[in-house]
């Protein structure tokens, strides 16, 4: 499981990275680099964000205590 944690944490990341460019510069990362928002590649990448940030939300709850964090 800690595999598909970092790769989910990678990808939010990403997504972040993302989301900061288009918010400061209107500069969507993503869609430059597979070829539009319309591209496929570009669908399938934002799609892989959004369920690695569901993914995420399964972090916040996964039963260690603030002592073992």
């Amino acid at each position: 499981m800690k595999i598909v944690n970092n790769i989910a944490l990678i990808l939010s990341i990403i997504g972040g990275i993302n989301w900061g460019l288009i918010g400061l510069f209107k500069f969507d990362l993503v869609a430059w680099i597979f070829g539009g928002q319309d591209a496929v590649l570009s669908r399938i990448i934002y799609s892989l964000v959004g369920l690695a940030a569901i993914w995420c939300i399964s972090l916040l709850f996964n039963g260690r205590t603030e002592e073992e964090a």
